[in-house]
This record gives C-alpha cells, sequence and structure tokens, in this order.
C-alpha cells in the first residue's frame, strides 16, 4: 500500500494538486520468515512505476554494498551491507561496525534527496536491539523524512516509539490448529 498517487502527465510544468503524506508500516513477528511478503509488495509496488529502495542491515555474505545494488527490474534497488556474513550479535568487528554505518548514512541520504518513494528497512528493529543502529536516530530519519515517502520497517520486537509513530501495524504469527 503506497499513498504516493502519481498521474502521468504530458506537460511536466503542471505541479499537481496535491500530494498524500507517506505512511509508515510495521511489520513485526516472533520469527524472521515474512520478508517474502514485504518484498511482494515492494515489487508490485516497482512494478507499477514507483521508485523503491530495500535496505537490508543484517544480511550480508555477498560482499554488496550500497556501491552495487540489486536491481530488480526497472524501479527497484536492493541493497545490503558489504560483509561477508549476516549479523547476529552485537559484538562485530570494526569494519564491519562502519559497513553498516556507511550503509545507514548512504539510506538517509537518498531518502532525503527524495529518489525513492518507498523504503523497506529490513531487521530495523534487530540492529537497534543489538545497538548497531540508534534509534534516536531512527526516530529522527523517520519523522523528517520527505512528505510523500513511505516507509516500511521489519524486524521483530519493534520498539514502542516506533510502534507509536506507525500508521500500520502488521504483527504475523503462526497459529496451529489440530
Amino acid at each position: 500500500m503506497v499513498s504516493q498517487l502519481e498521474a502521468p502527465s504530458l506537460n511536466p510544468a503542471v505541479s499537481r494538486p496535491y500530494v498524500l503524506e507517506g505512511l509508515i508500516q510495521v511489520f513485526t513477528s516472533p520469527h524472521r520468515s515474512f520478508f517474502t511478503n514485504v518484498m511482494a509488495q515492494a515489487l508490485r509496488i516497482a512494478g507499477q512505476g514507483t521508485p523503491v529502495l530495500v535496505v537490508q542491515f543484517l544480511k550480508g555474505g555477498i560482499h554488496q554494498g550500497h556501491e552495487h545494488p540489486v536491481r530488480l527490474g526497472e524501479n527497484l534497488e536492493w541493497i545490503r551491507c558489504n560483509l561477508p556474513r549476516c549479523i547476529d550479535t552485537p559484538q562485530i568487528e570494526e569494519s564491519e561496525a562502519r559497513s553498516l554505518q556507511e550503509l545507514w548514512q548512504h539510506t538517509r541520504t537518498v531518502v532525503a534527496e527524495g529518489r525513492y518513494s518507498l523504503i523497506v528497512l529490513d531487521e530495523l528493529s534487530l540492529a537497534i536491539h543489538l545497538g548497531l543502529i540508534p534509534e534516536a536516530e531512527v526516530l529522527e530519519f523517520l519523522r523528517t523524512r520527505p512528505n510523500h515517502v513511505d516507509v516500511i520497517l521489519t524486524g521483530p520486537d519493534m520498539p514502542p516509539s516506533l510502534l507509536d509513530l506507525a500508521d500500520q501495524i502488521t504483527e504475523l504469527r503462526r497459529s496451529h490448529r489440530p
């Protein structure tokens, strides 16, 4: 669900009468198996012509970094840390911390520039809980992003301060029926 409405115009000098304010969506779950649902939404929106950025803060293993985004179609860029492994502990090497901070700074910069209409910040809550990205910086980022930008936050145990800012919260849980 994207709040940005765009209609093609034959005259680019004509401004649109209004732009809807971007939403903050949270997808949270005690398990880590719901990224496919969020990615499907991002791909669908990108397929409609909306610029999308997917950022995976704790995933590594492919030495990607923000300098080498994976492009899925014309409108979706997918970036990860430039790391040889996935981060799953607060004890990381200095080079890993530097790579994560570079990715966070890059994300903040491109969002401030208004290059994307939808931003997916995958496993952001884990990065906060591990002490790798300060919660205060995330709150400031969300409050100061361009008005039209939608943000999707994912991860287990989302901090209450982020839930308070959210326009939509989706909690995924497993149900067992006999």
